[in-house]
This record gives C-alpha cells, structure tokens and sequence, in this order.
C-alpha cells in the first residue's frame, strides 16, 4: 500500500477518497454529497478558542451510532493462560499498591506465547492523576503477535501516544492510514476508531538518519524476549503514553526562537481512505477505566472524507533538530521535549514527551551525561534502540525506569567513571534513541509491575560503588 500524508502539526486539512464526497461551503447541508452521512468529532468542547479548538467534520457510509449496545469486555484467553494473563489495560484510580520512593527498573516483556493482538496485547505499567478528571497519563507496554481482524478500538479516557521498539505497525483509523516503525510516533486522538495490523509495507529510513540495521526488522536476532519462531512481521512491542490531560502540543521555543526542536512541517497526518466493508465485527471501547465491547454489522472506517484539525499524526524522531551546549554544561533535559501535554500552572507539565537521539557532545570541563539530580518532575524512560549514555548496562530497548518525584537518580558507577575520565574532545552519540515521559504528578506502578519478573530488583545497585572522592 503507497501511503500518502498531509504535512503539518494541528493544521486544517481538506481531503477526500473519492472526489465531489466533501460539501463545498458549509459542514451539514441537508443532503451530504453521494449519499453520505455529516458527522462531527469533537476533541474540544465548543467554546474552547480557536487557537486551542480541534474538530473534524466527517462525512461517512453510515453514522457511527449505529451499532448494539455495549457490555463490559471479556479478553478471550486459554484456560492456560486464565490465572496468569487477566486484562491488563488498566486506569485511575492507580492505588492498587503502595507507591515507592525507591528507583525501579524493568527488563522487557516477553512476546504472548499465544496469538494476541494489540488490545489484548497492552499491559499498564504506571499511572497517575484521574482519567475522570481529565488530569494525568498512564504508561503502558504493548507486546503482541496478530493482526486486528475484524474488530476495532477506540480510547474515549484519552489520546495515545504510540512509540513502537520492536516491529512495525500499519495502524487503520476513521481518517486516514498510518505506517509507523520504531524512530518514529504516532499519536491517536482521543476517541478515533481504529483497528492495527503488524508489519509495514515499506520501513523508511529518512536521509541522514543513522537507526541501526537492526531496528528496522521486527525481531533483532539477540532479543531473547522475542520468541524463537518470529519473523520480520510476527511480533511487535513498543510504549504507550495514555495522555487524560490537555492534548500534546508542540512546546513554545522561548529564547531558541523561531526554529528548532521538532519542527511543525515534519508532522504528517494521512489523507481520506475508507473500509466499505458489510459484516458483524467488534467496537471494543476504553471508557471510564473499563473496557467495554459491542458488534456492528459495518465496519466504522467508513468515513470517505473529512475536513477539521482533529485527526492522527505521526513523526520521525530523527528528524528532530537538537540544541545543545557548545561551550560547557550539560543543559536541562527540557530542550530535548518533542511534544507537551500542559496542566493548568504554566510551565509545569502534565506530560512532556522528551527524546535523547543521535547528538554531538563538545562542552569543555563538563560532565556530558546527565547528572545526578532530584526533580519534582516524575520520569517514566524508555529505550527504542542504542544505548543510553548515562547506562552503561541493564538498561535495554523495551525495557523501562520509573524515577518519581524528588528520588535521586543520575549516572551509573560505570557511565560516572568512564564520563569523568574522558578524553574531551567532541563526541558523537550515534545509534541511541531514548525518551522520557516525564509528569508533574507522582506515576504510581501497578501491581503488575511491581510483581513482574521482569521488575530488576537490585537496579539499586549500580550506583553503590560510588566512592568518597572528597579531599581536603
């Protein structure tokens, strides 16, 4: 499938799948073109101002009420699998168990044993605030192993930031189809219907970008969480960041000025396709911390054109242009914020999508890996590829750390030994691709997460051989 995209963040698009579908001229005439339905998705209310309102005006097959009523969903799994693999896509309140001051770290999880697809296949790691409220994220890990077939998904508590690791996916929404691989994201606004199938048909590697050979398969040969038998489009894994808050934005630029960081026109949302497709099929649905499921007799990616702001996007990390120091210092991890999700106090976020990519180190007389710090911002991280440079192991691609609010975290001993004796000369990280979805909120693990073997319970000690340097 060539695929083809609108470029732009939170832009107002116009595109249609068959030509004269769109009205010309107002959103509801009495009787839409070819016979279609006007329907409006609303990710804003009404009267929010026009610089912060997203809508997109639809005109579909069928109006999207039309469906059965929904019941509460009950995740098809083996009478194995039955006391060991209940449904783990979880939400507020996140109080299953006593929140932790202490650092934690996770290995990654391993591939379903048994064919899962990705709404199965999505377990809650951590989570904070009230998707009630509208106040918070949580952060979940997907790992599965089948397509979505004949069955579709849609997230009514918020929008979901998807930052695939292993395995790409093609992802079918209400507007439009998107191909993401690991380096790149996607963003699903709250509410769109979607289904996704492994694999892509065509990974791309943008020019200048130095994603190791290995990352554009679905399964590296040394992931010995993978299971043996997959192939290049059998398994995928990757983070989720659920986001109940203000919708992610791009960050205001300050004092770097007009360019830089993730720039607005590298951003792409897809053109109008849609699924005339007659048969009973399942609407699961995410609501109120609960998943519920329904049946249609259609399928709802019916809409053969739309118009509005409020649509799915992807972009490629590596197009992110990165400020740093050029004389001394290691700069506030701030200036690697990709996207940001605001609260209500300015800012302070309720979520920041940081990245950590391919740069060049040059400051003089400075500690080039992060120090050691205590933040009032809680930062859940992440591995897509590489290395991290303030790790120098344990801490793997799909694997996680969990550092909350005012825990003391920095370098390892061995990241500190070899970064304090360095030769200065400029340095090139190549081949890296971390993030951090970092809160203003305590993010509280689950019970899953702290009971896991995956859980590294003795992450602690890779910083008890830092020694007294201190001399008078």
């Amino acid at each position: 499938m060539e695929l083809k995209y609108q470029t732009g963040f939170g832009n107002e698009f116009a595109t249609e799948a068959v030509e004269g579908a769109l009205p010309v001229g107002r959103n509801s005439p009495q009787r839409a073109p070819l016979g279609l339905y006007a329907e409006q998705f609303s990710g804003t209310a009404f009267t929010v101002p026009r610089a912060l309102n997203r809508r997109t005006w639809t005109y579909r097959i069928r109006p999207s009420v039309l469906h059965k009523p929904f019941q509460p969903y009950h995740r098809a799994i083996s009478d194995v699998q039955a006391n060991d693999a209940p449904t783990l896509f979880k939400s507020s309140p996140f109080d299953e168990v006593v929140t932790t001051p202490n650092q934690l770290r996770w290995d990654p999880l391993p591939i379903p044993g048994e064919p899962t697809d990705l709404i199965d296949g999505i377990t809650t790691i951590a989570g904070n605030g009230d998707s009630f409220a509208q106040t918070g994220i949580a952060v979940h890990i997907y790992a599965c192993n089948a397509d979505m077939t004949d069955r579709y998904f849609y997230n009514a508590d918020g929008e979901m930031l998807i930052v695939p690791e292993m395995g790409g996916l093609t992802i079918f929404t209400e507007l439009g189809v998107i191909e993401v691989s690991p380096g790149e994201i996607c963003c699903l606004p709250r509410g769109l219907r979607f289904r996704i199938e492994l694999g892509v048909s065509s990974p791309t590697v943008r020019e200048g970008s130095s994603r190791p050979a290995g990352a554009l398969t679905n399964v590296r040969a040394t992931d010995t969480a993978a299971t043996d038998t997959a192939d290049a489009n059998s398994a995928a894994r990757g983070y989720i960041c659920e986001n109940y808050g203000q919708h992610f934005r791009l960050p205001d630029l300050g004092p770097i000025g007009a360019n830089g960081l993730a720039n607005a026109r590298d951003f792409e949302t897809p053109v109008a396709w849609f699924e005339d497709k007659d048969g009973e099929c399942e609407i699961v649905a995410k609501f109120g911390g609960n998943l519920w499921s329904c049946t249609s007799g259609h399928s709802p990616l019916d809409v053969v054109a739309w118009h509005g702001n409020y649509a799915p996007y992807k972009y490629d990390l590596r197009r992110f242009n990165t400020i740093g120091s050029i004389s001394f210092d290691h700069p506030d991890p701030s200036i690697f914020t990709v996207l940001t999700s605001p609260s209500g106090e300015p800012g302070v976020a309720n979520c920041d999508f940081v990245i950590f990519p391919d740069r060049w180190l040059v400051g003089e007389d400075t500690f080039r890996p992060p120090w050691y710090h205590r933040n009032t911002m809680s930062e859940y991280m992440g591995l897509i590829y590489g290395a991290y440079d303030a790790k120098e192991e344990g801490f793997v691609p799909g694997g996680g750390s969990l550092h909350n609010q005012m825990s003391a975290h920095g370098p390892d001993l061995d990241a500190f030994e070899k970064a304090s004796n360095a030769d200065l000369k400029p340095q090139k990280l190549e081949g890296t691709m971390a993030f951090m979805f970092e809160s203003r909120y305590i993010i509280r693990p689950t019970k899953f997460a702290m009971e896991t073997a995956q859980l590294q319970h003795e992450y602690s000690e890779v910083w008890q051989g830092l020694k007294k340097n201190f001399k008078l």
